[in-house]
């Protein structure tokens, strides 16, 4: 896949603006730790990766800003389970 600008926007959300439409991954801070709510890519867009995209790039701010992780948005939960290598940043839980 090319390269893709995703920018981490106020509001709480990472966001990947393309031509076919735009990219969203939505979240809440609680308490020292990440809350992932929702993905959404437009459907001209799916299945290229663009979903994981947004969610590796809300992990790996997460991770650098020592945050915890709380996947609630099913897709964001299934990729981190393919993604062993953020399994650490994730805890479980309402927050």
């Amino acid at each position: 896949m090319e390269p893709i600008r995703i920018d981490h926007l106020e509001g709480h959300h990472f966001e990947a603006a393309l031509p076919e439409g735009r990219a969203v991954l939505e979240y809440r801070m609680s308490g020292g730790r990440m809350v992932i709510l929702h993905t959404d890519v437009p459907e001209a867009l799916r299945g290229g990766g663009l979903g994981g995209r947004l969610v590796q790039a809300a992990l790996d701010h997460a991770r650098a800003h020592g945050l915890r992780v709380e996947p609630r948005c099913p897709y964001a939960a299934a990729w981190i389970g393919r993604h062993p290598e953020y399994a650490s940043l994730v805890v479980e839980g309402p927050g």
